[in-house]
């Protein structure tokens, strides 16, 4: 049977279900309160996260050393940096494949740094999104073959039997995150967590991550023979940025990498993020926000409908007029990304709807789609219906699409299940996102197929997403002080959900329209203590025509607490996501 809706909240004016904490995670958040003298707002976080009451002084404190894995645990790692040291002892020729998103250009940008340290130049390869696909292909496997000594492939390559094969007369080193298949492709090494092999402890790491281990592998050798290698304190902004762009859980590791390298970009001594920072008009301290909705996106932007290395070259220059011009470019290609995406949005949504979104997989495919986009059709379309989701572009009798999952469901394994099945040309991915390449005459039995699939591990089970909240707030207890205790717990991301809290039985004192559907507002409870409020995206609808029209009924607010900067003067609003009414 089902916990009881917290605060009675059964139907909420988006339709959800409020879940509250459980009674276990109300007996730890108190112990941790009495243990640690921590508010209770936090102690809340703390234990709806899992952490025990012994741990919680360090987890809001975590120290990167204590959390950086061994890096020689992974298979293959010794290998992979013992050929690397001899390829720079040697002053080879290293070309470096990388994939076109954040995660492929910060894992290039990684290496780039770092072997420009040792006076070498590394070739950059990013292929066409649409005339290469995802990952190595033979051709151009073969043609860097021809005159480098290493191929490196960063956040590609597991599944590249054919195309690694090619490059003959050059070692080639994988390193990835990608699941991968029952055998590995001929290579000097693979460094990948998701092997089969491995025990999956490091499954949750993003490929510019596995790329720092190397990185953290290369200057330990290094130092036993006396060297000093750069400094990878710095470059944590690198693997942050891909971690929370990637969507990698922040957990164990992770969140370290994002606590520090937060730290790093706050010192704005990367000449690419600095630039594009400007352009994006962040003016405050970044935060995991930052990397997943602003920066990313436009670095995507270069890979999804541009130029696929801009964003690689962006993170990587030292050249103060190539980084401009880039982030300049990057900027531009974000917006024109905006205006494809709302093309098709509505289609895309609208065919998912007739097909029926209670289907254990909501899916959609057009002609002229394009595939830079259609990943972020199919997050928006996972979002709706809270579904695993598919979203496929058509060009001529050629099918390009992009697969993203819910929690609990491993997609990507599925998807690759279909390649092996030869229901589709190829596919694979992670449990949360995936690729596929298709024909038209496979559309409709592969999607049976993959319907049948997610059905078998319960996606059609899902209904709607309830909300899940830590707890109840005053207004007057919303200070600025407790947001900032509250970040302690952070970053909050994929697998470490942001802490949400209900105001409730709230006057609502003032509503404005602000902006194109968003609704600014102000509430109280009885006292005299008001907040602010912002509700993105609620006009029209149920949730802002209600709050609007409130005719001075309580409601019950809900979602999560921010510093608003503003005129240099910082206050408490509400990020508001739900409502309800307080009977």
């Amino acid at each position: 049977m089902s916990a009881e809706a917290f605060l009675g909240v059964e139907h909420s004016l988006t339709g959800r279900r409020w879940i509250g904490p459980s009674d276990a995670q109300t007996r730890l958040a108190e112990t941790i309160a009495q243990r640690c003298d921590l508010p209770a707002p936090v102690s809340q976080t703390l234990a709806r996260l899992g952490v025990p009451a012994e741990e919680a002084e360090s987890f809001l404190a975590p120290a990167l050393r204590d959390l950086l894995p061994n890096p020689s645990n992974l298979k293959d790692m010794d290998a992979a940096s013992s050929r690397v040291l001899q390829a720079v002892a040697s002053k080879e020729k290293i070309a470096i494949f990388a994939d076109y998103d954040v995660d492929g250009g910060s894992s290039a940008a990684l290496l780039l740094t770092w072997l420009r340290h040792w006076g070498l130049t590394a070739t950059l390869y990013v292929p066409d999104r649409i005339d290469e696909g995802y990952g190595p292909n033979a051709p151009a496997m073969a043609e860097l073959a021809k005159s480098h000594d290493l191929i490196i492939c960063v956040d590609c390559g597991t599944l590249s039997h054919d195309a690694l094969a090619a490059a003959t007369g050059a070692d080639v080193i994988v390193l990835d995150h990608h699941l991968s298949g029952e055998t590995l492709p001929s290579a000097l090494a693979v460094v990948n967590p998701n092997r089969q092999d491995e025990d999956g402890t490091l499954g949750h790491l993003c490929a510019a991550a596995v790329v720092f281990l190397l990185l953290v592998a290369l200057n330990r050798d290094l130092r036993a023979d006396g060297k000093t290698g750069p400094d990878l304190l710095a470059m944590l902004d690198l693997v942050a940025l891909a971690t929370v762009a990637d969507v990698a859980p922040l957990i164990g590791v992770n969140r370290a990498f994002v606590r520090q390298g937060l730290k790093v970009m706050a010192r704005r001594e990367r000449l690419g993020l600095r630039v594009l920072s400007d352009i994006a008009r962040i003016d405050t301290v970044p935060a995991a926000y930052h990397l997943g909705y602003i920066l990313g996106p436009r670095i995507n932007a270069g890979g999804r409908i541009g130029a696929a290395d801009l964003g690689a070259r962006l993170l990587s220059t030292d050249d103060p007029s190539e980084a401009a011009q880039i982030a300049e470019r990057l900027d531009t290609l974000n917006t024109e990304r905006r205006e494809i995406e709302a093309a098709v949005r509505d289609e895309a949504i609208a065919q998912a709807e007739a097909r029926g979104l209670d289907s254990a997989l909501a899916w959609a495919a057009g002609d002229g789609w394009h595939p830079g986009v259609v990943g972020i059709f199919a997050a928006r379309l996972k979002e709706a219906s809270n579904r695993p989701s598919v979203v496929i572009g058509f060009d001529g009798d050629v099918g390009k699409g992009s697969a993203r999952s819910i929690s609990g469901i491993d997609l990507g394994a599925q998807i690759q299940r279909l390649a092996t099945e030869g229901l589709i040309e190829k596919g694979g991915g992670h449990k949360m996102a995936a690729g596929l390449s298709l024909s038209r005459a496979q559309l409709e039995p592969a999607m049976a197929r993959l319907t049948e699939l997610m059905a078998k591990q319960g996606a059609d089970k899902m209904g709607p997403s309830d909300l899940k909240l830590d707890g109840v707030l005053m207004s007057g207890a919303a200070t600025v002080d407790l947001v900032e205790a509250l970040d302690g717990a952070g970053p909050f991301g994929a697998g470490a959900a942001a802490p949400r809290f209900v105001f409730p039985s709230q006057k609502i004192r003032f509503t404005k329209p602000v902006g194109d559907g968003h609704l600014k507002l102000s509430f109280g409870d009885m006292g005299s203590t008001s907040l602010e409020a912002i509700a993105f995206n609620v006009l029209p609808g149920a949730l802002g025509d209600a709050l609007q029209n409130h005719d001075g009924q309580p409601f019950h607010l809900a979602g999560r607490i921010e510093v608003n900067t503003w005129g240099g003067r910082q206050s408490v609003q509400l990020r508001l996501e739900d409502a309800a009414p307080a009977d």
